[in-house]
């Protein structure tokens, strides 16, 4: 599906072909909840990388956190890369270089009509800030770290390949 996005000033604009249009991934990490989570966590959706299409390009500022590693607590530059309009400071979308092929638009700017998930995850629920109350459904699942189960594994499941 060819999903159409913008910023709130309307300086940016964008397109890209999903195969997983539906908002599912809470995300109450404090990278996601600080810079594109007014309700305590963001909400991005899958999309391919090669069909990003953007026209106001040169608005568009680069954020790449500081993470410090739990293991040795080094801090370290976060491959990720959250692109927001400098302008108007709408987050955009989410992209690492880990994995090329893939871009995370938030689904905050997208103007394409998107449909209503069968069921949600909650993830990174660890992290969420204390005000914070999910509104679990009864068929939503919850994680306090990162799930291991990808996007594209859950439509599977769900039966929502396309």
């Amino acid at each position: 599906m060819k999903l159409e996005g913008s910023c709130h000033c309307g300086g940016v604009r964008f397109s890209l072909e999903s195969a997983h249009v539906y908002p599912f991934n809470l995300c109450y990490c404090s990278i996601c909840r600080k810079t594109a989570g007014a309700g305590g966590y963001a909400i991005n959706i899958g999309g391919r990388h090669e069909t990003l299409q953007v026209s106001g390009g040169d608005l568009i500022s680069v954020y790449q956190a500081m993470l410090v590693d739990a293991e040795s607590g080094e801090e370290g530059l976060s491959p990720t890369k959250r692109h927001f309009c400098n302008r108007c400071g709408s987050a955009l979308w989410v992209w690492d270089p880990r994995w090329p092929q893939l871009v995370h638009p938030f689904s905050s700017v997208i103007d394409t009509p998107l449909p209503v998930p069968p069921e949600r995850t909650h993830m990174m629920l660890g992290s969420k800030a204390a005000w914070v109350r999910p509104e679990v459904g009864p068929a939503d699942r919850t994680f306090d770290a990162y799930p291991t189960e990808s996007l594209a594994q859950w439509h599977e499941r769900l039966g929502l390949t396309r």
